[in-house]
């Protein structure tokens, strides 16, 4: 290709629209792709070398960082599966609870640890649970009573995709998930007497079968849907947030810190609490029907409270497998609430935040989130796993008791291999192309284009956006997504005199909308290659799911995101003239 004009905008959008074309069809590696900056911008004497280069590692990487190694500390220890087990406990097996229960879940988890890894965690629970579930109607619906191996607890393991293929027509059975209150059919009704034929089994059987399927498909949908609804929860739940707060930084650099965790949490958990209420009733309606009385098992027969109970008790069995909280687990707990409290407390904005009083000077606060993110994460290498072990070796010590100090809570070899460091470049990429389109005059060039725009209402304006957004993040990585437009959208609000959070704010919740195919997200793929789903399956439930999922988004930006945010006025800090 040959760049038809000569000066530096088109220069600069010649190579967004390179590496927007490589990121959509994964031409080169993601991470790759996001190194281009370095080499181009240079060459077209965008910025210099230096300068690019500085765009790669900047203060939201390190936020970056800091969170993924709590993540890894979490997952180290097993801290995760005590916390899903435990919620299982609480809301029990009845089917309508049980999706809640595994969606709250999963929704929790991925506010702290990334949404891929809380994705292949939770599958695997979800798969044994209702192993149990599925084989006690299974032999209840063809004897009428329980099996003498019923009660055996589960195992909880990874199990290869092809081991949860669809059933062929006469063949084995689904990914083992089902609901144990919504078969209701009777070979109970018959009569304890009543011997069923060969046919009346078969029936029955396929019958079972049907609604496992169906089931199994909404369960995998609920786990796949609830990691990437509850990552907008947090600054630091997925990644297209950090990309938020690390362009409003390097556009408008007199902003003051507004995006910071206190705030965007008070903004964006309220829209994760109700975007996944609304997920919930939608798969319930869509995979558990309308009966509302027996998907909560109001009026259960006895038959059906005994499978019930068989269920509970395995998720018991495997939560006494885990045994009391080790010693590591419970510092990784506590370190995890320090490092919570310490973010929401750094600046709160409703009163002095330790970091306004501590490290202030001449009105700029010197601490932000990656402090406090890199501070505990420090202390994850410094405090011990446990007590000190006493051992006596004769040869070497003469009998005398030699100390031997115990493993810190993490190390640089187990974060080496768990964490994404390609997510490091991506963000990098991000802040190179904002930072290339503002050098060369492309945002401004952009922002006199869309003046127009200010004849269209507000409101309206932030749905189409996020609509669009929403589409382009079904074929295009999250990050990608809003790595390109935010920069677009930015210039647009300065234009027409919009504040860039209005519109900047809602596209990158909108970025997480990735429900209707496999290759939108990580987590869609894992479920997906269970072989219970088909793509017709996904993107079904997921169309419903993004229109609520852009209304949602829209009437939270409407309302308390505007108060919080003070959205209704053109800020100081986005006045660049």
């Amino acid at each position: 290709l040959h760049v038809p004009f000569p000066w530096q905008e088109a220069e600069c959008g010649y190579v967004i629209i390179v590496m927007a074309l490589f990121w959509c069809t994964e031409a080169l590696p993601l991470a790759v792709t996001a190194l281009l900056p370095v080499l181009l911008f240079p060459l077209m004497n965008i910025m210099d070398s230096t300068t690019v280069c500085q765009e790669y590692l900047k203060d939201t990487n390190m936020l970056f960082l800091g969170g993924l190694m709590m993540a890894i500390a979490i997952e180290n220890w097993n801290l995760h599966r005590r916390v899903a087990l435990r919620v299982l406990l609480i809301t029990g097996v009845r089917p309508a609870l049980l999706l809640m229960g595994f969606m709250v879940v999963t929704a929790f988890l991925s506010m702290w640890i990334s949404n891929t890894a809380t994705t292949a965690m939770m599958v695997p629970i979800a798969q044994a649970v209702m192993e149990q579930l599925h084989k006690s109607e299974v032999e209840s619906s063809t004897t009428g009573q329980e099996s003498e191996h019923t009660n055996k607890a589960f195992e909880l393991q990874e199990k290869s995709p092809e081991s949860f293929k669809e059933p062929e027509e006469k063949g084995t059975r689904p990914f083992p998930v089902q609901y144990s209150s919504c078969i209701s059919f009777v070979p109970w009704a018959l009569g304890d007497s009543h011997v069923l034929t060969v046919e009346e089994e078969r029936k029955i059987n396929e019958l079972i079968e049907k609604k496992h399927l169906k089931f199994s498909k909404g369960m995998s949908l609920s786990i796949c849907y609830s990691s990437s609804i509850g990552g907008i929860a947090t600054l630091t739940g997925t990644t297209p947030n950090l990309v938020l707060q690390g362009q409003v930084n390097d556009l408008f650099p007199g902003n003051g810190g507004i995006i910071n965790f206190a705030s965007w949490f008070s903004f964006a958990f309220p829209t994760m609490v109700l975007l996944l209420i609304l997920a919930w009733l939608w798969l319930q309606m869509l995979y558990l029907g309308f009966n509302f009385k027996k998907n909560f098992g109001c009026g259960v027969s006895s038959a059906t409270k005994a499978k019930e109970e068989r269920a509970y008790e395995t998720i018991k069995e495997e939560n006494k497998k885990l045994g009391k909280m080790k010693f590591a687990e419970i510092e990784v707990s506590i370190l995890f609430v320090l490092m919570v409290l310490l973010w929401f407390t750094r600046e709160p904005g409703f009163f002095p935040g330790w970091a306004t009083v501590l490290f202030n000077k001449n009105d700029t606060s010197y601490v932000t989130d990656a402090t406090v993110a890199l501070f505990v994460s420090i202390l994850l290498f410094i405090l011990p796993s446990g007590f000190p072990n006493q051992d006596r070796d004769e040869e070497q010590t003469g009998g005398r008791a030699k100390f031997r100090a115990p493993p810190p809570l993490l190390n640089w070899k187990v974060v080496q291999e768990k964490m994404p460091w390609n997510i490091v470049f991506l963000l990098g990429g991000g802040f190179a192309l904002a930072k290339g389109s503002e050098e060369s005059g492309l945002s401004e060039w952009l922002g006199t284009k869309l003046t127009p725009l200010q004849s269209i209402p507000h409101p309206a304006i932030a749905f189409l956006l996020c609509l669009l957004i929403a589409t382009f993040t079904e074929c295009t990585s999250n990050v990608a997504t809003t790595t390109l437009f935010l920069p677009i959208l930015a210039s647009m609000a300065e234009a027409i005199c919009l504040n860039p959070l209005y519109v900047m704010l809602p596209c990158t919740l909108s970025a997480s909308l990735a429900f209707m195919l496999p290759v939108a997200t990580p987590p869609n793929a894992i479920v997906f290659s269970y072989g219970q789903l088909k793509v017709i399956d996904m993107a079904k439930a997921g169309f419903v799911l993004n229109i609520l999922g852009v209304l949602t988004i829209t009437l939270a930006i409407n309302t308390w995101a505007s108060s919080l945010f003070q959205l209704q006025t053109f800020p100081a800090w986005a006045n660049k003239t």
